[in-house]
């Protein structure tokens, strides 16, 4: 049985609600236009589920301490970065359903407030020499950037592999949760082996995580994004890969041409979300997400029982089970 987000949360709400106070002190600016505009990004953000992993490790890793809620701030400021600077180059009018800095903003500013939140995030760790916290996130900040340019490299000509998507996926998104974990990990003070194991935990979580939004594109929930959004970006995903490893010659050409040159038209895109279901791409990947998830509950099984382990379990589950 899946437990709710505030179940989860339970064993670390106080220390939820302090980060968010710490949070919106870390935002602060002198500069009226930027106080405004980081109000604006502090009230519209989500389910807060990656502070949730770093103080979640935390806890199960040794204690929570006030690094701890550096490290959790230090991922949202580097990773809001991200996402403010990737909706300027998108030409992303909305994140979450709300609208994006750039919409209200214009780019100029969304750019210069991606920088701002970077170099906040940079100061906070180096005014508290927390050099081995900046160093994982700095990481993942690396990894996501390379992640990005070898999936839109390689778009271009539709010939990705299941090693090339993992690859892809674990630099992409598995980063990002990886190195929440590494910091709870880090920043209760222990050690490298503790650390390794934390981070490779969460960078199984991120690439189920992953896996489970490709699906979404084929239909796999109730709700969630439009389907086919993927196709049309000519984003190879998993259950498309497998597909097409499937099929025969003519099939495979004829797909990949509806991709490459009819991905603008839905009955098409259509076709091709009806030809991955036929041929088992969905059970496929479903299960390559069920395995991730097994082995992360095993690394966790490795910590002595406690109500983190059981947070942490619950959040794995949640991840794979939401609905969007």
């Amino acid at each position: 049985m899946s437990l709710s987000i505030k179940d989860i949360q339970a064993p670390i709400s106080a220390e939820m609600d302090a980060f968010e106070r710490k949070f919106r002190q870390f935002m602060k600016s002198e500069v009226m236009l930027l106080d405004q505009i980081m109000n604006y990004i502090v009230r519209r953000k989500g389910k807060q589920l990656r502070p949730m992993f770093v103080f979640l490790t935390a806890g199960i890793s040794g204690s929570i301490t006030e690094a701890t809620y550096r490290g959790a701030a230090l991922i949202e400021l580097l990773h809001t970065a991200t996402l403010v600077h990737d909706d300027v180059v998108d030409d992303s009018n909305y994140r979450r359903g709300f609208f994006s800095v750039n919409a209200l903003w214009k780019n100029k500013i969304a750019v210069l407030v991606g920088d701002y939140l970077l170099s906040r995030g940079l100061l906070l760790s180096v005014d508290n020499q927390d050099f081995k916290l900046l160093q994982i996130v700095s990481n993942a900040v690396r990894e996501m950037s390379e992640g990005e340019l070898l999936q839109l490299a390689k778009a271009r000509r539709l010939d990705i592999t299941e090693e090339v998507y993992f690859e892809i996926i674990r630099q992409k998104t598995a980063s990002l949760i990886s190195s929440c974990c590494g910091v709870g990990a880090s920043s209760a003070g222990a050690p490298a082996e503790l650390v390794d194991k934390m981070r490779l935990f969460g960078e199984k979580v991120g690439l189920a995580f992953q896996i489970k939004d490709d699906l979404f594109d084929f239909g796999v929930a109730e709700v969630g994004k439009p389907l086919g959004i993927d196709i049309k970006e000519k984003k190879m995903t998993l259950p498309l890969i497998y597909a097409l490893r499937q099929s025969n010659w003519t099939t495979k050409r004829h797909i990949i041409n509806i991709i490459k040159n009819h991905s603008d038209k839905p009955q098409k895109v259509a076709e091709v979300i009806q030809f991955v279901r036929d041929s088992g791409g969905i059970q496929y990947a479903t299960q390559a997400m069920q395995k991730l998830v097994e082995e992360a509950k095993v690394l966790l099984h490795s910590f002595p029982e406690s109500t983190y382990r059981a947070s942490l379990e619950g959040l794995v589950q949640y991840t794979i089970d939401r609905s969007k």
